[in-house]
């Protein structure tokens, strides 16, 4: 291909270019007001996963995915005024369109033996509430002595109750949880209260995806423009970078509005990310084309096009490859949807650099002052730049050797790198959603659903009986506290008739036991309509993935040996879904990174036609990846399902550095044949435009620092780190390679 020729025509479509893209900007921009906020993890987990498939179907037809909890907490539950405050937030709940079943201390079912045979009412008359000393403790004896309702509705303590509502199915979850906390929190009760649960987590971290976005973004913005104008002093170095980096973040949300994705708690850093990145193509062409400028004005735009085309498109390859590499082994959807739509953006990013860019230059011919060039060049090239290279020069493998000990260091590190795939770790510690988790753990046996499926004919004794057996077996886990199923409610029942705490021997007896609690609302979270599907409801309580691992393999011998054709049993539950994602942290994370670097080694070799090129631009960047980890760590910070992004992220972009100073060596060198001048006029022209790159971009992504979820701001301050180890890496490893690689051959 003829770079000049094509460089010349792409500058004489300017007017045609500058007009698609502000048709497709309007366009596409008017799209992006569809765009919505969906925050479910549960909705993003595959269906290809057994245990996500079946906690799917379990929570679409039990509604166990759709369970909100309040939480009261006082200083003594057993108080009429507090019981009141229940009974009141109840009715309030009740009364919520989407809201389909709500069940309290006050409102919850309760079966006792009397003078004519059964009782089948509630734990506390609505009506009269326990008022005397005498009635309050008969109440808390009742709570205590029935192993459904003791450490599950009122915790041990006395301190807290829970009040736990299902969602009607395809309602508003937001909507619906918004007006929970809106109309609770306006009764101005004295207790405090506690939200969690699927639904009120959901809408939680919407909340906060939408704060950052809000917040964030703009100090992003404002953040970059300053740098680049102390870069550029000009405000063509400032608005032309941000210009062709926002109107990539507009086409990719619109894209993504039109194609029917939503924003998830991943591709919500999307904006601030094209924000950092989009910006990077458009100062290496605005850099070459101001430095071409001083030299050939007439056609400063299209000769500086033609030298900075390859290099440009070579970054946003393997930038695009970096991110593209998330589709393989990720576990979560919304991490594919991630990689898809930022790699995306980076497409559009760099298209407009090459494309837009030049465009405006030549429409509105924009020259750079020779004075702010000449101070800019000074104080890099006399401040840094040149006694950096006088120093690569005088001592490569000193500087060789000592990245070799940061590499050691960095190795040590990464064996003591921790995962966590707990949402909690989302919040601050004094969030809060992270209270609301804490108590649930120390006084309600935590909050990661247990689901055990039963298909069978759910009024067999044998059936039933299996379902007691496993209630008893998981509970002797120390991770289970308690667990309900309509198994347990009908051997209640048969207690309350024959002071015998069992399953009937009788499908006849089960049967006339069923029709006592045939058409309580709450027995659909137990049992489906036809009765050949029921479950056991339980919590998990420790965040340790070992004790996941433990209790999955301790269930699974159980169901091993009791399911058979007339009783078949499944078990799946968060607990489960952690084991799977936890794996999948480590094989996207091993097999993301491999295939990037695989075919950015393979892309940068062909189009630099020299495979030791590709080799070695992959050098620093891989090193950044090593001091990345071991950074984590040393520090203690966990690979998540956020931070596991980082190492591909950072490649995808660090690699850009490497790209600009291996091409403009190679350049020059085969022009020249003088090493030191090929090193020097690569450190000199692209080390200018790759710091004021590193800092702008460093500075985004800074500003997640500030963000309200924890991973995120990890996740912005490691993308930093990689940043600036990739720029030194680029800056000084890997012209100390060139230099001893190439001082031999010329020797």
């Amino acid at each position: 291909m003829n770079l000049v020729k094509f460089s010349k025509n792409i500058v004489s479509l300017k007017w045609f270019i500058i007009l698609l893209v502000l048709v497709s900007t309007l366009y596409l921009g008017n799209q992006t007001r569809y765009l919505t906020i969906d925050a479910d993890i549960l909705q993003s987990l595959p269906d290809h996963d057994l245990d996500a498939k079946l906690l799917k179907q379990i929570g679409k037809e039990f509604g166990g995915n759709n369970m909100g909890v309040i939480i009261l907490e006082t200083d003594n539950i057993y108080q009429t005024k507090v019981l009141e405050h229940i009974q009141v937030i109840t009715d309030t709940l009740t009364n919520i369109d989407g809201i389909a079943s709500v069940s309290s201390l006050t409102n919850i079912i309760n079966i006792k033996g009397g003078e004519y045979g059964i009782e089948i009412g509630k734990l506390v008359d609505e009506y009269e509430l326990p008022e005397s000393p005498e009635e309050l403790q008969s109440l808390r004896n009742n709570v205590l002595s029935n192993e459904m309702y003791r450490g599950s509705i009122v915790s041990d303590d006395d301190t807290s109750s829970l009040i736990i509502f299902t969602l009607e199915e395809k309602v508003d979850v937001k909507k619906v949880a918004d007006l929970v906390i809106h109309k609770t929190e306006a009764l101005r009760f004295p207790e405090k209260l506690y939200y969690i649960g699927s639904p009120m987590l959901v809408t939680y971290i919407s909340n906060l995806m939408r704060k950052d976005l809000t917040n964030l973004l703009p100090i992003a913005f404002l953040v970059i423009a300053i740098i680049l104008f102390l870069s550029f002093r000009s405000v063509v170095g400032v608005i032309l970078p941000l210009l062709t980096a926002v109107i990539s973040i507009i086409w990719t949300l619109g894209i993504m509005s039109i194609l029917g994705f939503k924003m998830s708690m991943i591709s919500n850093n999307i904006p601030i990310i094209l924000l950092a990145i989009g910006s990077a193509y458009s100062i290496h062409v605005i850099n070459r084309i101001n430095q071409i400028g001083q030299i050939n004005t007439s056609e400063a735009t299209s000769t500086a096009l033609s030298q900075i085309l390859i290099p440009v498109s070579l970054a946003a390859i393997t930038t695009i490859i970096g991110f593209v590499s998330f589709i393989f082994g990720a576990y979560l959807e919304m991490i594919v949807e991630f990689g898809i739509f930022t790699a995306l953006g980076t497409l559009f990013a760099s298209l407009l650099a090459l494309f837009f860019v030049p465009a405006i230059f030549e429409v509105f011919k924009i020259k750079t002052r020779k004075k702010d060039l000449e101070n800019k060049k000074a104080f890099l090239s006399e401040k840094f730049l040149i006694p950096l290279n006088k120093l690569l020069f005088k001592h490569p493998k000193t500087i060789v050797g000592l990245w070799l000990v940061l590499i050691s260091i960095s190795v040590v590190g990464i064996f003591f790198i921790n995962r966590s795939v707990d949402i909690q770790e989302y919040f601050k510690k004094d969030n809060p959603t992270r209270l609301a988790e804490n108590i649930m753990v120390e006084k309600f046996g935590g909050t990661k659903p247990i689901f055990v499926l039963f298909k069978g004919n759910m009024q067999s004794p044998e059936v039933l009986k299996k379902m007691i057996q496993a209630s008893e077996y998981m509970e002797k886990n120390p991770d289970i506290n308690t667990s309900m199923s309509f198994a347990k409610l009908i051997s209640e029942l048969n207690f309350a008739l024959t002071n015998n705490r069992r399953i009937p021997d009788d499908i006849e007896k089960i049967e006339q036991l069923w029709f006592l609690l045939e058409g309580n609302e709450g027995m659909s979270r137990f049992v489906n309509e036809d009765l050949t599907e029921g479950i056991i409801i339980s919590k998990f309580k420790s965040p340790d993935n070992e004790s996941k691992k433990e209790f999955a393999k301790y269930m699974n011998d159980f169901i091993e040996k009791n399911s058979t054709k007339d009783c078949e049993i499944q078990i799946t539950g968060m607990p489960f879904v952690d084991i799977t994602m936890d794996q999948s942290l480590i094989n996207s994370q091993i097999g993301s990174i491999l295939i990037a670097i695989l075919f950015v080694i393979i892309f940068v070799g062909m189009i630099l036609r020299s495979w030791l090129s590709g080799i070695y631009a992959s050098i620093p960047i891989i090193t950044a990846i090593i001091i990345l980890f071991g950074v984590m760590g040393l520090t203690g910070i966990s690979l998540n399902i956020a931070t596991v992004l980082v190492a591909s992220v950072a490649l995808g972009i660090g690699i850009d550095y490497s790209i600009h100073i291996i091409s403009h060596f190679n350049d020059s060198i085969k022009e020249n044949k003088d090493l030191q001048k090929a090193i020097q006029d690569s450190i000199l022209i692209s080390g200018k435009a790759i710091i004021i790159n590193v800092i702008s971009v460093s500075a985004g992504f800074l500003v997640l620092v500030f963000s309200d979820m924890v991973p995120l701001q990890y996740f912005g301050l490691l993308i930093s780190i990689s940043m600036f180890s990739s720029c030194l890496g680029a800056l000084t490893l890997l012209p100390a390679i060139l230099i001893l690689v190439n001082r031999k051959k010329t020797a």
